[in-house]
């Protein structure tokens, strides 16, 4: 692959996908997650555009929420990626206009942007590589080029692209875009030689600029006032909260690509699915002669067609068939594969009954570590901690409830009402109510300890930060 010019890659990494529920929840959402490889999809995203010949180090654009999963996870395999953060979520339109204003300052306004869901999969990189390269002919040419799938079914869970004309190369003219159709839409389509609508670009940034300009003025006005008033934020760049909250919340679709007169559409066989639902992840990974996936701890006999996750516990089944099993540590989800689509609304009723299964895994990832929930019952919550070396928590107080700590592993700093003390591993201390308290890991191997919570109300709430190293307070 050789393209006229580097391409810079943009990571679209805010999302807080539903539909892989219980596994993808808003706290961990799936971009961070294993599903296919022994890397996370953001980090299998990440290295299909690694920096090199073809591209530019990456631009990662994500919320507050996830900036410390995204520079780890990038830090992990390797990639050195520019991080800009959005202070409110407004989809996928402001997202891109906002990094299109911020490759074009930092490159030129015709470096080529190659915009990519942090959350997708490509069984084939190397056909990806290629069909980026002829995107970039439409695009040096002016063009917004998007990557069309070649459906290997009808399908109602994705957008389709009319063709149009013949361009120079492989793209094509995009003669329209239409939303998920019904079943027998879908096949119609098919038939008709529609694509599947990738979600993902190739373009000049200064091209999306000038037709974010004349098609959504005031909200490219806003992200690109948002990108110029940008500020350093712990290595990361946080664009501006007033300038950028202007903006409308709007996909980029219906804010640009459906209406601009320079889309373009390539199309592509390199093994590409949004893993949109679980019977998604099912058919993206390697099946038995049974037509059964499994992950983690399974035991299955006699079953055929059926996906089964489990990330702890033993999860036995038999003669299952067509059926979709994922056993987290406190929820288990089982349905018919062909209903994968119904999780979303599952997941609204559970929203609304508030669980806080929805929304919180038992392990939760912070950005000095973790904490995983071992019991918890009326006036009681006990957790395991773990501090990654060199890394502290925020100096705290609470109104409701009192903390036990007991060392398992490793050495604990610890500041109590002004005094600092060190415990080591069997030794323990006690934060009284209202206390003012923090943990720290001076030590070069994992804290391990073991907290007891009691109290009249344990929620993570009433947490009253005084100072934080990672700008919570």
């Amino acid at each position: 692959m050789s393209p006229r010019q580097q391409i810079v890659p943009v990571i679209l990494a805010g999302g807080t996908g539903t539909r892989l529920w219980p596994l993808s929840r808003q706290s961990l959402p799936k971009q961070f997650l294993a599903l296919v490889s022994d890397h996370t999809l953001y980090q299998d995203t990440l290295l299909r555009v690694a920096a090199g010949p073809v591209f530019h180090p990456p631009v990662v654009i994500t919320g507050a929420e996830f900036r410390f999963f995204a520079a780890r996870q990038a830090r992990e395999i390797g990639i050195d990626a520019t991080v800009l953060l959005e202070p409110v979520r407004r989809d996928s339109g402001p997202a891109l206009l906002a990094a299109a204003a911020y490759v074009e300052a930092r490159y030129g306004a015709d470096t080529l942007m190659l915009a990519l869901a942090a959350d997708h999969v490509v069984t084939d990189p190397k056909a990806f590589l290629a069909c980026v390269d002829e995107a970039a002919t439409a695009a040096q040419a002016g063009h917004i080029v998007t990557f069309g799938i070649q459906p290997r079914a009808p399908s109602t869970a994705y957008g389709y692209i009319k063709c149009g004309a013949s361009l120079d190369g492989a793209a094509m003219r995009v003669a329209s875009f239409v939303e998920k159709p019904d079943a027998a839409t879908a096949e119609r389509y098919v038939s008709d030689g529609y694509l599947w609508n990738s979600g993902n670009f190739l373009f000049p940034a200064g091209l999306m600029l000038a037709e974010g300009a004349r098609l959504e003025p005031d909200t490219t006005a806003a992200v690109t006032a948002a990108v110029a008033k940008a500020q350093e934020d712990l290595g990361f760049l946080a664009l501006d909260a007033d300038a950028f909250a202007a903006a409308t919340s709007k996909s980029i679709d219906f804010a640009v690509l459906e209406h601009t007169q320079v889309a373009a559409v390539v199309a592509g066989d390199f093994g590409w699915s949004d893993i949109g639902a679980w019977d998604a992840v099912h058919a993206v990974n390697p099946a038995d002669e049974a037509g059964n996936v499994t992950h983690g701890p399974v035991a299955l006999t006699d079953s055929r067609g059926s996906y089964v996750y489990s990330d702890g516990k033993l999860v036995a089944g038999i003669g299952l068939e067509g059926l979709s099993v994922i056993a987290t540590d406190d929820a288990v989800l089982v349905m018919p594969s062909d209903r994968s689509q119904d999780v979303k609304a599952l997941v609204a009723r559970l929203s609304a009954s508030r669980r806080n299964e929805v929304s919180e895994h038992l392990k939760m990832h912070r950005p000095w570590g973790t904490y995983q929930t071992i019991c918890r019952g009326e006036r009681f919550h006990v957790k395991k901690i773990v501090v990654e070396p060199g890394g502290t928590l925020s100096l705290q107080k609470h109104h409701h409830r009192a903390e036990h700590w007991v060392v398992v592993r490793g050495t604990a700093e610890v500041t109590l009402n002004g005094s600092v003390s060190t415990l080591h591993e069997n030794q323990s201390t006690y934060l009284p109510c209202g206390s003012v308290h923090r943990l720290a890991n001076p030590g070069r191997i994992p804290l391990e300890l073991i907290e007891v919570q009691t109290g009249s109300y344990l929620g993570e709430d009433d947490i009253v930060r005084l100072e934080d190293i990672y700008a919570r307070a």
